[in-house]
């Protein structure tokens, strides 16, 4: 199943123009062939959830599913998008080879059993409100309505108003309960929900220390939203990464979980 190995995925927030989802497509693929390191490409057709009506949402499904297969086609990258109507499910997946679910949607039934019954991977967004053992819900919907696989996403819980908190043990806790690959969405965790003026604001200096602590304590994967320019990004650029900061923070994280793999070893060899 994809994303049964330690995975990177990547991509603005929302789609844009041919020329800025193949500058960061293309970056993707690179990093992904120098450090020998699976790679989606992600990217939304529609910002459904946002918090003013004025809101830019990107170029809707039929454009938006346009603009992916040109990224898949020059970068040969697999695809994920995410869907936040069951009608979506069938188009989307004629394109992305993993459909995710939006944190605000994990609980809708109709959206994630349209997302498993097109037989492709499910990604599953952990509502900011849910604590690992209430995610077996989703798991099980999208299982039983025939998905190739399904992973889980911690993105931070809800401490208090506009703030978001990430638990560490939730990696194992989560995988435990849940049975699945748990991927950490560094960028979305370090979000101020409501708090730039009606839309979401963020802390991106905690994207670093975040990230490291995660694969430290066992996340199976990484989620990183990257623009070379966030503050022109029409979609969450208070809390993306600046494009020419992936690759450094990656390559610091695989050293981190080469390190806990190493430390694992050592423990397993000396109770032996």
């Amino acid at each position: 199943m994809m994303l049964d190995a330690f995975t990177l995925i990547a991509g603005p927030c929302a789609l844009e123009d041919d020329t800025l989802n193949l500058e960061i497509g293309c970056e993707l693929a690179l990093l992904s062939s120098n450090l020998e390191l699976p790679v989606v490409f992600k990217a939304s057709f529609d910002k459904a959830n946002r918090s003013r009506p004025d809101s830019a949402r990107g170029p809707g499904l039929d454009l938006g599913l346009g603009l992916l297969q040109r990224v898949k086609d020059e970068t040969g990258l697999p695809i994920l998008t995410d869907i936040h109507e069951a009608s979506q499910a069938a188009a989307a997946a004629q394109v992305a080879d993993i459909l995710q679910i939006p944190a605000f949607l994990c609980r809708q039934t109709d959206l994630l059993m349209a997302a498993g019954a097109t037989g492709k991977v499910v990604n599953v967004k952990k509502g900011q409100w849910m604590s690992p053992e209430d995610m077996r819900g989703a798991v099980d919907k999208v299982k039983t309505a025939g998905a190739a696989g399904v992973a889980l996403t911690e993105r931070g819980t809800f401490f208090g108003y506009g703030n978001l908190v990430v638990d560490m043990r939730s990696f194992q806790h989560m995988r435990g309960v849940c049975g699945v690959p748990i991927i950490f969405d560094g960028t979305h965790s370090v979000q101020r929900p409501g708090q730039s003026d009606g839309s979401s604001g963020g802390d991106p200096q905690f994207i670093t220390p975040l990230v490291l602590a995660a694969v430290a304590a066992g996340c199976d994967g990484l989620f990183l939203e990257a623009h070379p320019n966030p503050r022109q990004a029409p979609s969450d650029g208070s809390n993306m990464l600046p494009l020419a900061d992936l690759r450094p923070l990656v390559e610091r994280a695989l050293a981190v979980r080469t390190a806990r793999a190493g430390v694992a070893a050592s423990a397993g060899s000396s109770t032996a």
